[in-house]
């Protein structure tokens, strides 16, 4: 609980077992009311062991893909109540002591999304980030940027708070079950006007973090930008998008 506010945080989890002790035990968990492990049909112990740390586990008997994941994920959260909904990788990418403070920031009423940013603090190429990857990070988010007419140093962070708000306004269920559903909430939380915070995060490349190839990031990207053409061409009155539908 933040300031009265009840905290959940959902881990969107495939073949995490070698992680997410060390994830887990990371949370503050004196702040977190409940923790939510969506397994998407792993092919390890992922759901046995967070079963075993007391995780409020739901598995997938089929993978739905990471967006598909996530609109699991948030639709227990609400059940549950939240307040703030956290998404953190349990595959320990980002790091989960940041948790609390995004939570406040949003508690505080500043913000209605927080993300947590590699970018933010110039050291995403040391913390391993691939050199392409940063590339087209730095890439898409300037087209973005002013695309969207808004000032973020990534959109494509794993890494994000939200508020209940957001949830209960943002039609998940018509976006993508791949890995452009998170892009496209944020497109659709600018369509809205929510308001958006950063915090910065350090970056953390190794070999049991999960990372999508080359082909899977070019998919990404191309995703990134027909998502922001639909924003462009929703504004502008030329066409009407499914994303966005449920945003007037």
């Amino acid at each position: 609980m933040i300031l009265n506010k009840k905290l959940v945080v959902v881990m969107p989890a495939y073949n995490a077992e070698r992680t997410l002790r060390q994830t887990y035990f990371e949370l503050h968990n004196e702040y977190v009311d409940e923790v939510i492990l969506v397994d998407d049909a792993s092919q390890d112990n992922t759901a046995e062991l967070a079963q075993e740390l007391g995780i409020r586990t739901i598995i997938h008997s089929k993978n739905k893909g990471y967006g598909g994941n996530q609109k699991t994920c948030y639709r227990e959260a609400m059940q549950l109540g939240a307040d703030i909904v956290v998404m953190l990788h349990p595959d320990y990418q980002y790091s989960p002591k940041l948790v609390p403070a995004m939570a406040f920031m949003i508690a505080s009423s500043h913000y209605d999304i927080v993300l947590g940013s590699r970018i933010l603090g110039g050291d995403a190429l040391k913390g391993g980030m691939p050199f392409y990857k940063y590339v087209s990070n730095r890439f898409l988010t300037l087209f973005q940027n002013l695309a969207l007419g808004i000032k973020l140093s990534e959109y494509h962070t794993g890494l994000r708070a939200f508020s209940s708000d957001v949830l209960k306004v943002i039609p998940t269920g018509a976006n993508s079950d791949d890995f452009v559903f998170d892009n496209e909430m944020l497109v659709q939380a600018v369509y809205k006007k929510f308001k958006i915070g950063e915090i910065s995060c350090p970056t953390r490349y190794f070999t049991d973090a999960s990372s999508i190839n080359l082909s899977r990031s070019i998919k990404y990207g191309l995703g990134v930008v027909q998502t922001t053409l639909k924003y462009v061409l929703q504004r502008l009155g030329i066409r009407n998008f499914s994303i966005f539908e449920s945003l007037k």
